[in-house]
């Protein structure tokens, strides 16, 4: 699955992976800014952070008890969603669509361009 979400993120136009942390975790960003992280815990459980719009970050988490917090992120702007099975690939993607999206508005005119 954590291959399969990679991949999902870098084929989202001008996502990059970077390593700015070391091997753990893998950062998925556009234009500099981090959209995706991936990364195993001590217990070798894999995490994924994504940012969230607050009101739906809330929602996802009291629906899915996987979606929790940005662990070392904005509590409100992120959230983690451990990969345990109990989420959809679908619903999977369509966070990490939401994270892409939300990351892409706040980029400048001249950004977008040089990623188009």
């Amino acid at each position: 699955m954590e291959n399969k979400i990679i991949d999902y993120c870098l084929k989202k136009k001008g996502a990059i992976k970077d390593y700015p942390f070391g091997v753990n975790p893998v950062v998925i960003k556009i234009a500099g800014k981090m959209f995706a992280l991936i990364f195993e815990d001590k217990a070798d459980n894999v995490r994924l952070n994504l940012k969230c719009d607050p009101i739906i970050a809330e929602n996802l988490r009291e629906q899915h008890e996987s979606v929790r917090p940005g662990y070392h992120m904005n509590k409100k702007h992120w959230n983690t969603i451990i990969l345990d099975g109990s989420l959809s690939e679908q619903d999977i993607f369509v966070m990490i669509d939401h994270s892409y999206d939300m990351v892409v508005k706040t980029l400048s005119k001249s950004l977008l361009e040089s990623i188009s």
